[in-house]
Parts: C-alpha cells; sequence; structure tokens
C-alpha cells in the first residue's frame, strides 16, 4: 500500500508552510501528497439547518480553486511530486484523523483560519497530534530561519516511548542526510535535595545519562551504520525546558508520545505537548503506523 503524506490545508498562511514541509517529506519517502481541506465547522457549523434536508452541504468551489491552486504551485516547484486534492466533509481535526488511518504521515500547521492569537498551537494540530494513528509533524511559523541542513534531535529517557522517536529520529535523519543527536537532559546540580548527598548523586545521574545514551547510540548505528549520531548529555529544569533549547540549532526535534513520568489516560505527555507549543523547529510525534 503505498500510503499517502496528507496535509490538512485551509488556505491560511499556516496550513501553506505546512504543505510546503509535507511537500517535502513525501519526495524524501517516494510517497504521493494527499492535500485535505476539511469543509465543515469542528462543532457542525455549515450542516444544513433543515431537518428535512438531506445530506450535507456540496464541496464549496473556493475550496476546491484553493486546493488546485495550492497543487499547481507544489508541483511547479517539485515536478516530480504526485499531488491529489481532496475536499472532506468533516471538521478538520476528525478528517485528518480519519486519513491517518491510510496515511505514511500527516502534517500540520500551528494554526489555521480559525486559530486565536493566545493559543501557541491549534485545536486541529493540537487534536491530531493527541489522536492520530501515524506519526504528526506539526510545522510552527518560521520565527527564525530553521537549518535546512540541521541535525535531527531527540530525547531520551529510556522509556518505550522514547525508544520509539530515537528510531524515527534515525530513520528522518538518514533521509535527510543529516546527522541525529542524542539529547539526555539533566537537572542541575542545585536541584538535589541533600548537600551532602550531591557529588554521589551527581555521579550516578552522569553514569546514568551515558548508558542511556550509548544503548540508544548503539542501537541506532546496528540499523544505520552510515549515520552520524552524537551523543549530548544537557543539564536543564526539565525535560521539555532542555530539548525546546536545543531545538533551537536543529532541523527536526522527534518526540514521544509519552516519557517515563507519563500517564495512561494522557495521549500527549506534557514534555511533548510543551515541545510542539514552544520548540523552534518543526516537531515529529512518534506515533507508529496502525
Amino acid at each position: 500500500m503505498n500510503r499517502p503524506v496528507v496535509v490538512g490545508v485551509d488556505g491560511s498562511p499556516s496550513s501553506l508552510v505546512a504543505a510546503e514541509h509535507a511537500a517535502r517529506a513525501a519526495l524524501r519517502r517516494s510517497r504521493p501528497l494527499l492535500l485535505v481541506h476539511g469543509y465543515l465547522h469542528p462543532f457542525g457549523y455549515g450542516v444544513p439547518l433543515n431537518p428535512y434536508e438531506i445530506g450535507v452541504p456540496v464541496p464549496s468551489e473556493e475550496g476546491q480553486k484553493m486546493l488546485e491552486r495550492t497543487a499547481a504551485e507544489l508541483t511547479e516547484r517539485w515536478p516530480g511530486l504526485a499531488v491529489e486534492g481532496r475536499q472532506v466533509a468533516g471538521g478538520p481535526g476528525a478528517t485528518l484523523i480519519e486519513e491517518s488511518h491510510r496515511a505514511e504521515l500527516v502534517v500540520v500547521g500551528s494554526r489555521g483560519l480559525g486559530g486565536f492569537a493566545g493559543l501557541l498551537l491549534g485545536s486541529v494540530g493540537a487534536q491530531v497530534a493527541a489522536h492520530a494513528h501515524c506519526p504528526v509533524l506539526v510545522v510552527r511559523p518560521d520565527e527564525q530561519p530553521i537549518p535546512v541542513d540541521g541535525p535531527v534531535l531527540v530525547g531520551v529517557d529510556g522509556s518505550e516511548s522514547s525508544r520509539l522517536a530515537v528510531g524515527f529520529g534515525a530513520d528522518e535523519a538518514a533521509l535527510r542526510d543529516v546527522p541525529l543527536v542524542l539529547v539526555h537532559i539533566d537537572p542541575p546540580e542545585g536541584d538535589r535535595a541533600v548537600p551532602e548527598e550531591i557529588e554521589e548523586s551527581q555521579a550516578a545521574s552522569q553514569a546514568e545519562a551515558v548508558r542511556l545514551l550509548a544503548d540508544a547510540s548503539g542501537a541506532v548505528r546496528a540499523e544505520h551504520p552510515d549515520l552520524v549520531v552524537r551523543e549530548h548529555p544537557v543539564r536543564a529544569a526539565g525535560a521539555a525546558q532542555g530539548l525546546i533549547e536545543a531545538s533551537g540549532a536543529a532541523a527536526l526535534l522527534v518526540v514521544g508520545t509519552r516519557g517515563r513520568a507519563g500517564f495512561a489516560g494522557l495521549l500527549l505527555g506534557s514534555v511533548s505537548q510543551a515541545a510542539i507549543q514552544h520548540a523552534h523547529c518543526p516537531v515529529l510525534v512518534a506515533r507508529p503506523v496502525s
């Protein structure tokens, strides 16, 4: 099954930037690109008010023109790219989640036409990142130039979610032909509770960081022997802060859905949520294809 890279587009600047990232991802994977426009409001606005009217509104001419224009622009920039556009009668978040069943990757912008300035990540992006059935790439606005040849960055904490993220990150780094940087976040020394135990605790923490990074690095090199892998222990007040700060030099940050401190009821852990809200580069949420 030739699963496409799927991107949600609504004509907003954020979605058009997402479409460009999706086009590059599709080309790297030799996959077709599917542009999807969900043309009903997430809460049902646009559904016929007349109870005797059967069905849902037909696709809009304006939406179709937007899809055709976006597809034409992308194929002009990347002539080898196979692009299809589709309007779907559904809320954009639910539509993309449904499409994710058949997708290799889903790409969303950080905020669409319905976004509010106070929200760093729109409700559609957050919904898809939390519920999709395949990996999700969240493209944030370019507050600064993103290094195209920058490394792929992955946080390592020894959890199963982290191991999945490392695997996705290694595959992505290999596709992009860039280094993979494995980061382990350690708390600063001042956070140690008992002063007389600082030295012993610091040594144990450093040893654990070395072990976790070495294990992750070894697993990557076994699958990608030619990939440049760097191990980078970092001291920060928290995992989220450390990854966000490190993301400034990266082309992509890969996060799992939940780390060691996660709760079963949370579909996205706090570190992953913070990363997709505040990272300085696009964020790939590593989800297995299901």
